[in-house]
Parts: structure tokens; C-alpha cells; sequence
């Protein structure tokens, strides 16, 4: 069979490329109807300027690795670990081998020489680890859902005020997908006018052939239990929601409706397999589909998608795959009064790791908004308890 490029697809779709150029194309270079295709200049890679020492508690869930590479990126020390789950432990071991491996939690969370603590950790028991250590004087970079109930999200905001500690949450689906980096800046240049509405199709895949998404290695049992792991609008919802209020600059939301479903899983009761939500806030709106459905035959773990609608174009995002064309994914198509462009964005920057260190150490918030992150917890929670529960079709 006959692989496609990003090229041919575009010419055999009748677009009209105008330009192939590493740095991009002046609008002024464009016109109606005409396609300009770009890469991102590889940069060369910063070196950090700051250091701290962190640690590991908890890696129930495989993002570990991710959040564990953008702060070294920053100049992060991983200096020691803990894990409940054998098989995650042995795993761990295999890519950090000198990293030592506490028999406890507090080990780490009270070594004074630790500055951040990173979990990964079955989500209801995320939270805790997360209020222990801001307790003990540290900064929290929690994996999503970093938090799953109400209650446990006025505890983090109750001990960010009386800790002065922060609790950081790793949306990964935006702060590591270097399209959905671009797209912010894209936005902070006006690219497509003021964002008005985002749309975000988010399908998962429940059991994948190795890889860091989390069912590499087939799922635990808490993956199964909402009450364990949230939900699926608290849980994979979060990733969503917190794109919503970033790429329209929300500071004030609310959750029109929700609804949850477990379509395919009778023998897993407490599971859903399918969710959608939508939102309205003080500056745009929001649409959110979450589902359990990706077939072997994508080759990936999802075909996720977002729309961002502007008053002057919008942008489509296609994170992890060009289905149909390429198994390469970091896609951003870009419409607006100028023309079209394709940009690949498989080299542009994950600049997280490095905003995040460099908050920790000058108490700033660049590479997350506290109150934002918080609120896009707040909202797929309150998603999540008040959706209408669909018990099959038909």
C-alpha cells in the first residue's frame, strides 16, 4: 500500500500548497483559498538554570514518567521513590536503576532536602499524599485527576492558603503535546480573533500495546471503580476541561449538562466507557466527548481531536495521529482571514518542565495558573456528580 505525506494528502485534496518553509509563512504570503505547510524549527534545547531535588510517591499510573522527564528537562534531581504496586515498581527500577526505593512514604515526603514531590498514585489516594506534603513544606506536581471530590479540592485550597505550598496539576493531554502548545501561542498572537467556543473529542483506549498512557501493561482493578478513579469525566474529563478554560482564558465556568454511560462493560458496573459534557463560562463556550472506544486499528491510543473556534478563524488540533494520512501526529490546521496553514509541530517546544522548576524556586505560577487548575478539577468533578447516568441504549 502506498503511504500518503502530509503533502500529497493536501494536494490530493486540491488544496494549494504555497510555501514549505521551517520557520512559517507571512500572512500577507497567503490568499483566499491557498495552503502554506510548515514545520517548526527544531530550537536547540535550553539549558536549565535552576535546580531542586524531588521525589517519587506513587506510580500507579505511567504519566509518572512524563512528569518525571519535564522536571528533569528543568533541572529536577530525582532523588528517591516509592511505589505499592510491584510490577510498577520493577518497572520504575528498569528506567531510573540509581534512584533509590524508600520503604515508606514519609521517607521521602519528610526529607527536608526534597523541595517537590510528583505522584502518580491511584487517584483517591492522590489527594492526601498531595496535603501531606504541602503539610511538610513541599511543592505537589499531581497527576490528573489530581483531585476527585469536592471535599478533597476545598482541603488543597484550604492548605495552599495556610502552607503557602503549591499543588500542581499535570494536565498532559495540553502542558506535554507540543501542537496543543503551539495552538496557545498561536492564540496569544491572534491567529483566529478571540477564542468563543472549544470542542475536544477525546477517545481512549482501554488496553494498548506498551507505551506510557497507562495500558501498556493491561489495567488494574482501580481502574475499573469510580469511586477509585473518579469517573470518567472527573478523570480523563480534567485533560478536557482544563484546555477548555485555558485556550478561552476562563476564569469563571459552569457545566450546562453531563451525562456518563457504560455501553460495553456490563461486567464492569462501576465503570463508564462513555461521558460528554457541555460547558459555558464567562468568555466562551465548551463541548467535551470522552470514550473508551479506540479500535486496535488506529494504531494509537486515540485520534484526539480539538477545535478552537475564534471570531476571525479557528484552529483543529490532531494530537496523535493524522488518521489516514500518517501515523504522526502534533497536527495543527489553522483557518483564518488570511488563508490556510498546516503546521507540523513535531519540534516545537515542552516548556512546562522548565516554568515549572523556575516557579518553584522564585514562588511564581508560569507553567500552570493555580486558581485555573483548580477550577478545571471543580468543574469535571461537579461533571461527574451531577451527570445523568444512561443505563444502555435502546
Amino acid at each position: 500500500m502506498q503511504r500518503t505525506g502530509r503533502r500529497e494528502f493536501l494536494m490530493a485534496a486540491g488544496l494549494t500548497p504555497v510555501a514549505m518553509m521551517g520557520a512559517g509563512v507571512p500572512e500577507a504570503a497567503l490568499a483566499a483559498g491557498q495552503t502554506a505547510i510548515e514545520t517548526l524549527p527544531m530550537l536547540p534545547e535550553e539549558q536549565p538554570k535552576h535546580k531542586i531535588r524531588f521525589g517519587v510517591v506513587g506510580m500507579s499510573h505511567d504519566h509518572i514518567y512524563g512528569m518525571a522527564a519535564a522536571v528533569m528537562r528543568g533541572g529536577g534531581e530525582l532523588v528517591s521513590a516509592w511505589g505499592s504496586e510491584p510490577d510498577k515498581l520493577a518497572n520504575f527500577t528498569k528506567r531510573f536503576p540509581n534512584v533509590p526505593i524508600k520503604a515508606t512514604q514519609d521517607e521521602i515526603i519528610n526529607d527536608p532536602s526534597l523541595q517537590v514531590i510528583l505522584t502518580s498514585q491511584v487517584p483517591n489516594e492522590r489527594t492526601q499524599i498531595g496535603l501531606r506534603a504541602m503539610r511538610a513544606g513541599k511543592d505537589v506536581l499531581a497527576d490528573k485527576p489530581g483531585i476527585i471530590t469536592l471535599k478533597e479540592l476545598a482541603d488543597v485550597r484550604k492548605a495552599i492558603k495556610s502552607t503557602g505550598r503549591m499543588y500542581k496539576i499535570q494536565y498532559s493531554e495540553r502542558l506535554d503535546v507540543r501542537a496543543a502548545v503551539h495552538a496557545g501561542e498561536l492564540i496569544k498572537q491572534g491567529a483566529i480573533g478571540t477564542v468563543i467556543q472549544t470542542i475536544n473529542l477525546a477517545p481512549h483506549q482501554i488496553f494498548q500495546n506498551g507505551g506510557d498512557a497507562g495500558g501498556g501493561g493491561g489495567r488494574p482493578d482501580w481502574f475499573w471503580d469510580d469511586a477509585r478513579f473518579g469517573g470518567i469525566l472527573a478523570d480523563i474529563g480534567s485533560h478536557q476541561v482544563d484546555q477548555f478554560l485555558y485556550y478561552t482564558g476562563s476564569t469563571k465556568a459552569e457545566i450546562v449538562t453531563s451525562q456518563v454511560a457504560n455501553l460495553k462493560h456490563p461486567d464492569r458496573p462501576k465503570f463508564q466507557d462513555f461521558g460528554d459534557m457541555m460547558l459555558r463560562s464567562d468568555k466562551g463556550f465548551g463541548y467535551i466527548r470522552l470514550d473508551w472506544f479506540t479500535p486496535k486499528g488506529l494504531g494509537t491510543w486515540g485520534d484526539g481531536r480539538l477545535f478552537i473556534l475564534g471570531t476571525d478563524g479557528y484552529i483543529e488540533a490532531r494530537k496523535y495521529i493524522n488518521v489516514g494520512v500518517e501515523k504522526k501526529g502534533n497536527l495543527l490546521i489553522v483557518v483564518n482571514q488570511q488563508g490556510t496553514r498546516v503546521i507540523d509541530c513535531t519540534n516545537g517546544p515542552l516548556p512546562f518542565g522548565p516554568q515549572f522548576v523556575k516557579d518553584v524556586v522564585n514562588r511564581t505560577h508560569t507553567a500552570q495558573d493555580q486558581d485555573q487548575a483548580l477550577l478545571a478539577a471543580e468543574l469535571s468533578i461537579t461533571a461527574q456528580k451531577n451527570a445523568k447516568r444512561i443505563n444502555g441504549l435502546g
